[in-house]
């Protein structure tokens, strides 16, 4: 059984597998057949037809109403498969387009607010918003999502893109 805590897991019926030992037990059922697919459906279909009875043989609207079915289920699950590929691409086209767009921001100045989530005096949890102000040095991309690196001060910090408040300088008073 594999490690519950995880993040690349999947439960299904209360066993849990990581994702690599899920797939190559899949494709080993896919290759032993215990699944089934069209061919074994098929194959179920004209072994039943095979073996009814002369005298008192099955209606073929039903032998027809099973095919189309299946044949129904398949082209649903060719449609799901293709909109997750098409999904998949699209996230990518996605992310890539933004960094793009975040790594012509290096070098320039920029202000981000985070929450900060600090035990006071009494041990009691208490949330506050801290701003910080920093120059883009980079551009990172962690599990698919981009943020980029600001140096405050002379330390590095990441910086999620939508906790950015502002990108440039402040305009100074006019006096």
């Amino acid at each position: 059984m594999a490690d519950s805590t995880s993040l690349n897991t999947i439960t299904v019926n209360g066993q849990t597998y990581t994702a690599a030992d899920y797939a190559a037990q899949q494709t080993q059922k896919a290759k032993d057949g215990s699944t089934l697919d069209k061919d074994a459906f098929l194959q179920l279909l004209v072994t039943q037809m095979r073996y009814q009875d002369p005298l008192d043989p099955q209606d073929n609207a039903q032998y027809v109403a099973q095919l189309a079915q299946f044949s129904a289920l398949e082209q649903m699950t060719n449609v799901a498969d293709t909109a997750t590929a098409i999904s998949k691409l699209v996230n990518n086209i996605d992310t890539s387009v933004l960094v793009g767009q975040l790594s012509g921001m290096i070098g320039k100045d920029i202000q981000w607010t985070t929450e900060v989530t600090e035990k006071d005096a009494s041990g009691k949890s208490v949330t506050s918003k801290q701003t910080y102000e920093g120059v883009v040095t980079g551009v990172s991309v962690t599990d698919g999502a981009p943020s980029i690196i600001a140096n405050v001060n002379g330390k590095s910090m990441q910086v999620s893109v939508g906790d950015i408040t502002r990108v440039g300088k402040v305009a100074e008073a006019q006096g």
